[in-house]
C-alpha cells in the first residue's frame, strides 16, 4: 500500500506534515510501485527513524511501531498536561494569540514550547518549575504540538521541548543545549538579556 507522501519524496516513517523529503532536493520518489532516483538515503532515513521507536512501550502497555509524533492518537499516550495551572509557578499560555501577546509585551520572559507526551518535556518539568520559582522574569509554557506551523515560525520550534528567552523587543532566542537544569537556564537567561 502506497502512502500519499511517497510520491513527493517523504520516507515511510513520517509524512508531509512532520518531516522533509529525503534527500531534501526531492530527487527520490516512490510512485506507481517504483523508485525514481537513488533510494539508498531514503530507505536509510526511514529505517533509522523506525529503529528509534520500535519496541518501546506506550502508556497502555502496547508496543510502539512508529514515533509518537506520527501516530494517530499519539495525544492519548500521556496522562496529564505539564505545568498545571493551579499548581505551577510556570504560567500557562493557552493560545497562539496569547503567545504573541507575551512576545509583544515589552517584558523579557522565558517560554518553553512543549508536548505533554514528549519524554524530554516531561523530564524537564521539575527543573523548569524550580527555575520559575527563582527567576526574576516570567516563565511560560505553551503546548506546541497542536500548532506546529505557528511554533516553527514564531518560537524557533522544530522539536520538543524548545526553550526560548523572549527579549523586550519580542525577539525569541532559542536555548540550544540539552542541559536542562536551573543553573543552565539561569546562565542562558542572564547572558541573553545582558
Amino acid at each position: 500500500l502506497e502512502r500519499k507522501g511517497y510520491a513527493k519524496g517523504y520516507p515511510p516513517i513520517g509524512d508531509a506534515k512532520d518531516t522533509i523529503p529525503i534527500p531534501e532536493d526531492g530527487s527520490v520518489r516512490f510512485a506507481n510501485g517504483k523508485f525514481e532516483g537513488d533510494f539508498t538515503e531514503w530507505l536509510n532515513y526511514g529505517l533509522e527513524r523506525k529503529g528509534r521507536f520500535v519496541g518501546l512501550k506506550n502508556a497502555d502497555g502496547s508496543t510502539k511501531t512508529e514515533c509518537g509524533i506520527h501516530v494517530s492518537g499519539a495525544e492519548k499516550t500521556w496522562d496529564r498536561d505539564l505545568w498545571e495551572v493551579e499548581l505551577s509557578s510556570v504560567k500557562k499560555v493557552e493560545s497562539s494569540e496569547s503567545a504573541l501577546e507575551v512576545k509583544k509585551s515589552g517584558k523579557p520572559s522565558v517560554m518553553v514550547v512543549y508536548a505533554p507526551w514528549c519524554k524530554y518535556s516531561q523530564d524537564m518539568e521539575e527543573e523548569l518549575e524550580k527555575f520559575a520559582k527563582e527567576s526574576s522574569v516570567d516563565v511560560y509554557s505553551f503546548r506546541g504540538d497542536e500548532v506546529r506551523d505557528f511554533v516553527q515560525a514564531e518560537l524557533n520550534t522544530n522539536s520538543f521541548p524548545t526553550v526560548n528567552v523572549i527579549k523586550s523587543d519580542g525577539t525569541a532566542v532559542k536555548y540550544d543545549s540539552e542541559v536542562r537544569t536551573v543553573d543552565a537556564f539561569k546562565e542562558f537567561v542572564d547572558k541573553t538579556l545582558a
